[in-house]
């Protein structure tokens, strides 16, 4: 019932984790995709050979989401090459340790600058383009750290509780203009940046014990709710978020 054909999507943390499911959903769906990744190449490369498999014409663009000029460059580089952007999904993001009273401003900083501003960022970037088109699709990443807080993660929970707060105020200013921003907040997800906990095998029961439905998310059980919030199911959908938790925090 999903059908992408004739979109382009920009994802950005496309390499691994969320970011890659998401665009291996995407490009099954018939869309062309774009996505940045910050380190891994041979991660990325490898993103971009599954896509192509399907057909779909695939870039992968190297950048820092915290630094202006990069994602100018970025989506400047996107409309070069597909003419549009119909669908942006901020997906990158950083998770570090942080005690309150320990932690260094640094760490405060850069966990602002990429989860926080690079979302800001890559949307101002991104709407002026969709715009012209009246048409777009934003779904930005958020966390259920930033519904009910996590302990010694207050930095990266101010994150993505502003990204909450930024979805819902970017919604309300273009649905109008035919550009639909929603938000995702999972839970704990089975990637590479949970990994220092969950691969941790007494951790990683605790933590699978906190969740009703009892198992922790795979990368593609995050990525199926984004791919139906870019979707025309999604359409009447604006401003909320939709939680994929596995019934770990239950609000909405």
């Amino acid at each position: 019932m999903i059908d992408l054909s004739g979109k382009t999507a920009l994802i950005t943390g496309g390499s691994r984790g969320i970011g890659a499911a998401t665009a291996s959903l995407f490009a099954e769906a018939g869309a062309d995709v774009a996505f940045t990744y910050s380190r891994h190449r041979k991660d990325a490369d490898r993103v971009v050979r599954r896509l192509e498999s399907f057909g779909r014409t695939v870039i992968a663009l190297r950048a820092n989401v915290a630094d202006e000029e990069h994602v100018r460059k970025c989506v400047a580089k996107v409309k070069a090459v597909f003419g549009k952007i119909d669908i942006l999904v901020n997906n990158a993001g950083i998770w570090t340790y942080g005690a309150i009273g320990k932690m260094k401003r640094r760490v405060w900083q850069e966990t602002l600058d990429v989860n926080l501003t690079g979302t800001f960022l890559m949307c101002n970037a991104v709407v002026p383009l969709m715009r012209k088109r009246r048409y777009g699709r934003i779904i930005n990443v958020s966390s259920t750290a930033g519904q009910r807080g996590e302990a010694y993660h207050s930095h990266y929970a101010a994150t993505k509780g502003g990204i909450i707060a930024l979805t819902k105020s970017l919604a309300a200013e273009l649905a109008r203009e035919n550009i639909i921003v929603n938000c995702v907040a999972p839970g704990w997800v089975d990637t590479d940046m949970s990994g220092s906990v969950l691969r941790d095998r007494k951790l990683r029961e605790e933590v699978r014990r906190t969740i009703p439905r009892g198992t922790i998310a795979t990368a593609e059980e995050i990525a199926g709710p984004i791919l139906f919030l870019a979707s025309e199911l999604a359409k009447n959908v604006v401003g909320e978020v939709l939680n994929a938790n596995g019934g770990s925090v239950l609000c909405g």
